[in-house]
């Protein structure tokens, strides 16, 4: 059974369910569903087509699925899709997608939004993600699983960030940051790997050995980057984790690849 505080506004045409916890003040609208557990402490607001899975907690103050940042956006009934057991702090915003986007933004699960984040339009997150207080996601951008972003991060639009990144407060990122990678900065370099993360994940010694050594190849300063890419391919072609380096750089995208400051390729 569902607890409701009378205070909350909630459309009779929402989708509440089982052992939900609405506090007060909270607005959920018609087209909104939330799932098993869900949990809105106080004075949150969730509109648009916007589905919240289980278990899933959120913060007051907290703007859910009301309409996009996008100036071309003429009311088109797209969705935001929110993951199972995502913590979603004070004031973080949430944008469902458009039409020049496939229509969806997507947040996956096990994921945490502190303090004063926002999500773009069209975006697509996946889990075990870390947004730290004030990261700011533009529209169309892809964040792949356990990525931590530092407080205060701007990522530019239509920008990619491979699984297991890091990047360090109050960085700007405008170029694709690879997977295992750690970016700096503003305009933000690529500064090496993230192999703290790496070790705290459990991966192998053997494994960060060859993605130290795939790293030192592909950013060397002889040959092109693309001659570079294939070298790396074959060198390492039995290492799972280097290869989702290569499939990442050949990936379809709008950006540059963020890169180590000597890099001029």
């Amino acid at each position: 059974m569902s607890d409701i505080h009378p205070t909350a506004i909630v459309d009779e045409n929402a989708s509440v369910g089982a052992d939900v916890k609405i506090g007060p003040y909270c607005v959920v609208g018609r087209n909104v569903s939330l799932g098993d557990g869900v949990e809105l402490l106080s004075h949150v607001v969730v509109e648009g087509h916007t589905s919240i899975g289980p278990r899933t907690k959120i913060f007051p103050f907290a703007v859910i699925g009301h309409q996009p940042q996008d100036l071309k956006y003429k009311g088109e009934p797209s969705r935001l899709e929110i993951g199972s057991d995502n913590l979603i702090r004070e004031h973080v915003t949430m944008n469902p997608g458009t039409e020049g986007g496939g229509m969806v933004t997507r947040v996956g699960n096990h994921n945490a939004f502190l303090t004063g984040a926002h999500v773009g339009h069209d975006c697509i997150i996946g889990d075990h993600v870390v947004f730290s207080n004030a990261v700011l996601l533009a529209g169309h951008c892809l964040i792949s699983d356990y990525v931590i972003l530092g407080g205060g991060v701007a990522v530019h639009q239509f920008t990619r960030i491979g699984a297991h990144a890091f990047v360090g407060g109050a960085s700007a990122i405008e170029n694709d940051v690879i997977p295992y990678g750690m970016a700096l900065g503003n305009r933000a370099h690529l500064a090496g790997l993230n192999v703290i993360g790496l070790r705290r994940r459990g991966f192998s010694r053997d494994e960060i050995h060859a993605l130290r050594g795939a790293y030192k190849m592909l950013f060397a300063e002889e040959k092109t980057l693309r001659e570079r890419l294939e070298q790396v391919a074959e060198t390492y072609k039995d290492v799972n984790a280097v290869q989702e380096i290569v499939a990442f750089i050949k990936g379809d995208t709008n950006r540059s690849l963020c890169t180590p400051r000597h890099e001029a390729a």
